[in-house]
């Protein structure tokens, strides 16, 4: 029987998606929305949130990107079968090409909720959450098979066994 469990924990350890380095940044397991009705109580909070790049602004020293907020799955993918919970904005020391960051790619991020910051969506001025990055993953593009709720129905595994 321990031989079974040990294989049982080693095969569910293999299929964690996330990689190591955001994996491993501790977080405070608080949503983003609990966290966007409060910002000035979790000021400073380290999280890890997800969801969907809207849009890519590159400054002198930093990078912004404005993400359509999603509840993570256990392998903290965004879980995009759900309803988004808003948006809010990372904010991120280096870098990020905006052909490679482009809009609608899944992303998680960990890193530090630092108040709020001023966006403009279509005409309105909103606020939304500001996250200090930590670390950034950038999902692969589903093939409809990872990404899919329907994956199994679809038959997109048996095309291995036939």
């Amino acid at each position: 029987m321990k031989r079974y469990l040990s294989l049982i924990c080693l095969l569910l350890g293999a299929c964690s998606g996330l990689p190591e380095r955001v994996k491993d940044v501790p977080v405070t397991d608080i949503s983003y929305t609990l966290a966007s009705r409060n910002l000035n109580t979790y000021e400073g909070t380290s999280v890890r949130w997800g969801g969907v790049i809207v849009d890519v602004k590159n400054e002198e020293n930093f990078t912004l990107l404005q993400v359509l907020s999603y509840p993570l799955t256990f392998y903290h993918r965004p879980d995009l079968r759900e309803r988004s919970e808003g948006r809010f904005v990372i904010k991120s020391p280096k870098f990020l090409d905006p052909a490679i960051y482009v809009e609608g790619r899944e992303i998680t991020v960990a890193g530090t909720i630092k108040g709020d910051i001023e966006r403009t969506i279509d005409e309105d001025t909103v606020r939304l959450p500001l996250l200090f990055s930590e670390t950034i993953y950038l999902w692969p593009v589903a093939d409809g098979y990872y990404g899919s709720p329907y994956h199994w129905r679809r038959g997109y595994h048996m095309q291995y066994w036939f």
